[in-house]
């Protein structure tokens, strides 16, 4: 562990009230981290033109963050179908994304909304109609891999057919829509089907994010994380897995 990560950790990790002098002192005495025991948690957050801005933050930073409540790696990156290129997001952000589309890469893929509203500009609508990227959604499913979506983002995995038959949820505006394609509409924040997890509403990102962490990395990583953000995770969780 170098001087600038262990400052770092120790500041993130001190701010959340979860660590101590003496466990960092101990890092670094030895000069290396005691964490890392696995492989990487690999996230993948999907970007289209017209996505919407805090659908593609909340989960990315909620993620990322999470690799200083837990003793795995956790690798987030953006990615987008078209490979290399520049997004323009719903209010105008502009996001210059370097890696391209891999899935057989990722363990979790997260794929955001944006634009669903107004279906001739950027966005979900325009993505559904081009329909390149519901395929890949669809050719993406693999035994290891869990898919996400969040917001009007789930209804690129309805367009996908993944939602078909399966529990979800999304936008309050896009729910009959969901529904009518096939997908079993839960009246909760988020909802957790295995391989399949959504969440509704456009700052949900945020919880999606933190049931994720929960899920995959443990409580303590989840509370941490509230911590660090001064939030609360919101909203009622179904899940399909037993005693959960």
């Amino acid at each position: 562990m170098n001087r600038r990560t262990l400052l770092r950790t120790a500041t993130v990790l001190s701010a959340a009230g979860l660590t101590t002098g003496a466990a960092l002192d101990a890092a670094a005495a030895t000069g290396s981290s005691p964490r890392r025991s696995r492989g990487p948690l690999r996230v993948h957050v999907v970007l289209f033109q017209g996505v919407e801005e805090l659908d593609l933050a909340a989960p990315y930073e909620v993620l990322s963050a999470s690799d200083h409540f837990t003793d795995r790696d956790v690798e987030v990156s953006y990615v987008t179908l078209d490979g290399r290129r520049t997004i323009t997001a719903a209010f105008g952000t502009t996001l210059r994304v370097d890696q391209g589309w891999a899935p057989e890469k990722a363990d979790l893929l997260v794929v955001p909304g944006g634009g669903y509203a107004r279906k001739e500009d950027p966005g979900v609508w325009a993505e559904i109609r081009r329909g390149a990227l519901p395929r890949a959604l669809a050719e993406a499913r693999r035994p290891g891999l869990t898919i996400a979506a969040l917001c009007t983002g789930v209804m690129l995995l309805s367009a996908a057919g993944i939602t078909r038959g399966r529990p979800c949820t999304t936008h309050h505006r896009a729910r009959a829509d969901l529904e009518q394609q096939g997908g079993l509409l839960k009246n909760a924040r988020v909802v957790d089907d295995g391989d399949l997890v959504t969440a509704g509403g456009v700052t949900s990102g945020l919880d999606l994010a933190l049931w994720l962490v929960r899920r995959e990395l443990g409580v303590d990583a989840a509370l941490g994380l509230e911590a660090m953000l001064e939030y609360e995770a919101r909203g009622t969780v179904w899940t399909s897995a037993p005693n959960s």
